[in-house]
This record gives C-alpha cells, sequence and structure tokens, in this order.
C-alpha cells in the first residue's frame, strides 16, 4: 500500500513539472503552437500582437480528371485538294498551251475532337474540317480510322462526325452554365500535331462576343494554352467534364496579347449537336433581316439611349420582314415587348424561336412609329442566304 502511494505521489508530480515545462516553452515560442505573431502598429504603451493563423498548404493534382476525360479525345487530320492555276510559261504564247495551265496539290490541317457518346459521335469545330475530302481520326490508344460528316453548323462553328470502329471511350458531358470566373479548367488536344496535349488554366469571363468568330457567339474565355490544332479539343473541368469546345485565341502577330483564348459552351454544343443529329442541320428562327448596332453618337441623334435598339442594314425580299413593311434604316427597338439591346441578341432570340411562331417588332420607320406582328420561319442556312443576296 505504502509502494502504491509512494508511485501515485510521483506520477503527480511529474506531470506538474511536464505541464510547467511545456507552458514556459509556449510562452517563449509561440510559433511552435503553429501560429505566426505580427507586432502591432506602435501607438502608445505596450503594442499588443496580432495573431495570425496558417492557412495549411494543400497539394492538388489533376492527373485522375485527365485520366477520366483524356482518352475521348481524338487527333484530327484532313486533307483537301486544291486546284490552282499555274504562271504559264513564255512558249505557250507563241506555240499554244503545250503545258497545263493549272495544277493540284493536296492541302493537310489538323485539329481535335471529343467523343461524346457510344455511337461515335465526335464534335469539332466546322472549320477544322470545311471543304476536307478526307477526315482521319486517332485515339488515344492508337487506333485510326476515317470519319464522316453528319452535319456542319458555320453560325456556331460546330461540326458533328462519326466514327464507326466499335467500342470508343466516351467524354462525360459537364454543364457550362455554373462556370464562374476563376474556376479551373484544362484543354486537351493535339498542338501542332505532337498528339495528346494537357494545358491547366482558369476561366477568365464567360459570356464573351462580337468577336467575329461565329454568328451566335457566347464564349467561354480562358487563359489555358490554346495553339493551332487545339481547334475541336476539349475544355474540361476540375473533375474531367466537358465544359467547352476549345476554338480560337487572339491574333498573336506581332506581339499580340497571350492567354486569351474561346470556347464554346458545352450548353451550347449539346443544343446544336442534338438538332443536327435529328434533322441534319439546326433549326433556327428568322425574319429575313440583318441588324446592326447603333453607335453612343447615332442612338443620341435618334433620342433613344445607347444599346436602346438597333438598325435594319440588310433585307431579303419575299422575307417576312420585308413583306410586314420593315425596310432597311428602320430602327428596331423591341421584340414581343422587350427592349432589343444589340444586334446580337436580337438575332439570337429570334434563333431561339421556332418556326411558326407569332411576334411582335416595335420600332420606327421614317421617324414614324410602329408595330407589326409577324410569323418567324426556319432560318435558311449561310449558304442559302448568300445565292438569294447573289440574286
Amino acid at each position: 500500500m505504502q509502494n502504491t502511494r509512494v508511485l501515485v505521489t510521483f506520477l503527480i508530480r511529474a506531470v506538474i513539472v511536464g505541464l510547467a515545462a511545456a507552458f514556459l516553452v509556449v510562452w517563449w515560442k509561440p510559433a511552435l503552437l503553429g501560429e505566426t505573431t505580427v507586432p502591432a502598429e506602435r501607438t502608445s504603451g505596450t503594442p499588443t500582437p496580432t495573431v495570425y493563423s496558417r492557412p495549411p498548404v494543400v497539394m492538388q493534382s489533376f492527373a485522375d480528371a485527365v485520366a477520366r476525360a483524356a482518352p475521348a479525345v481524338v487527333n484530327i487530320y484532313t486533307a483537301r485538294v486544291v486546284t490552282e492555276r499555274t504562271q504559264a510559261p513564255a512558249l505557250n504564247q507563241l506555240f499554244g498551251d503545250f503545258w497545263p495551265s493549272y495544277r493540284q496539290r493536296v492541302e493537310r490541317s489538323l485539329g481535335s475532337g471529343v467523343i461524346v457518346n457510344g455511337e461515335g459521335t465526335i464534335v469539332t469545330n466546322q472549320h477544322v474540317i470545311a471543304g476536307a475530302d478526307s477526315i482521319r481520326v486517332q485515339l488515344g490508344d492508337g487506333r485510326i480510322a476515317e470519319a464522316t460528316i453528319v452535319g456542319q453548323d458555320p453560325e456556331t462553328d460546330i461540326a458533328i462526325l462519326h466514327l464507326g470502329i466499335g467500342k470508343l471511350p466516351v467524354m462525360p458531358l459537364g454543364r457550362s452554365d455554373t462556370l464562374r470566373v476563376g474556376d479551373i479548367v484544362l484543354a486537351i488536344g493535339n498542338p501542332y500535331g505532337l498528339s495528346q496535349t494537357v494545358t491547366q488554366g482558369i476561366v477568365s469571363a464567360t459570356g464573351r462576343g462580337q468577336l467575329g468568330l461565329a454568328t451566335f457567339e457566347n464564349f467561354i474565355q480562358t487563359d489555358a494554352a490554346i495553339n493551332l490544332g487545339n481547334s475541336g479539343g476539349a475544355l474540361i473541368d476540375a473533375h474531367g467534364d466537358l465544359v467547352g469546345i476549345n476554338t480560337a485565341v487572339l491574333n498573336r502577330a506581332s506581339g499580340g496579347p497571350e492567354g486569351i483564348g474561346f470556347a464554346i459552351p458545352v450548353n451550347l454544343v449539346r443544343g446544336v449537336m442534338e438538332q443536327i443529329l435529328k434533322h441534319g442541320h439546326v433549326v433556327r428562327g428568322w425574319l429575313g433581316f440583318v441588324p446592326q448596332d447603333l453607335s453612343d453618337e447615332q442612338a443620341a441623334q435618334l433620342g433613344i439611349a445607347a444599346g436602346g435598339g438597333v438598325t435594319v442594314v440588310n433585307i431579303l425580299i419575299k422575307s417576312p420582314a420585308f413583306e410586314a413593311g420593315v425596310r432597311p434604316g428602320d430602327l428596331i427597338t423591341s421584340l414581343s415587348g422587350e427592349q432589343v439591346r444589340s444586334a446580337q441578341d436580337l438575332v439570337s432570340r429570334l434563333a431561339a424561336l421556332p418556326p411558326g411562331a407569332q411576334v411582335e417588332l416595335a420600332g420606327r420607320h421614317g421617324g414614324q412609329a410602329y408595330k407589326v406582328t409577324l410569323k418567324v420561319v426556319e432560318r435558311p442556312t449561310r449558304q442559302a442566304q448568300q445565292r438569294e443576296q447573289d440574286q
């Protein structure tokens, strides 16, 4: 019993001494607790120290996201035969055409694409395969096959291809409407023919338009490196889901800007793809005129606020707008009661309407206000519009 009391007394004394020593050490070196003490600004008397907690350092890798998405990103190689005129030899002028005046050459280009379903549907940029006579696709596992064009939409620079070579990896589709500026994104593609390459950046901006790249623009801006050959490739989020199709960069000639690239949002891609797979082309609403934004000076002269309307610069004869009396030079201020803020706004809202829908167009003609009711028709393809204008 006596031995037990001695042992207990010894342990209690040891604990007390240990706590006292720990208190002295912490008092003398507070940084040992993981905090940094910064002296406060000296005013009067003894300064009061300000204590800041050190944030934890988190090491993060995107290898899992890349492993999930990269197998569905393909390299696209196209070729087309170009016929060009050659310079006629001097003897031709004396003795006739003994040599051909034209020659043919094969023009090759490269790009990227994304497999989006198990049936072999590939999304890429329209400019990647425009005019191609042959399209070869190479998968990440080394398989190579010819692809066929299902449909093209120059208005958004999207093209849909089909690849029929058995089991294929599929890219998981995400959402672009939930992207925020500052979100981490990765670009996967085939820059300069180097095969699959991954670059990393952030979402720099959303809703970019009026860049002159396509009729309907709603681009994601990113600083993830996009180079020649990346067009049509994937822009993915940190989870490996597709959020955009890489499309273009600002011109870097003569010391131009770096780190400004653009991708088509996946929500837009999804809608275009579904229409092409269903109809072979995209069905959009249309009234038959071309709007143009007003400058601040023009708006002031017309007595409207900046962004309060657009002007009609061109119109097709026999179109719904022409039949309703709309003419070049007219001011359009609202569509079905909602203010028109820009030409892109008006074109996009009309395109979203189904053919046959009734709309009310309000504006001014010759200084006189008017309202007309029109029936929306299907927007013709860009080629059809050009033929109409040529006639």
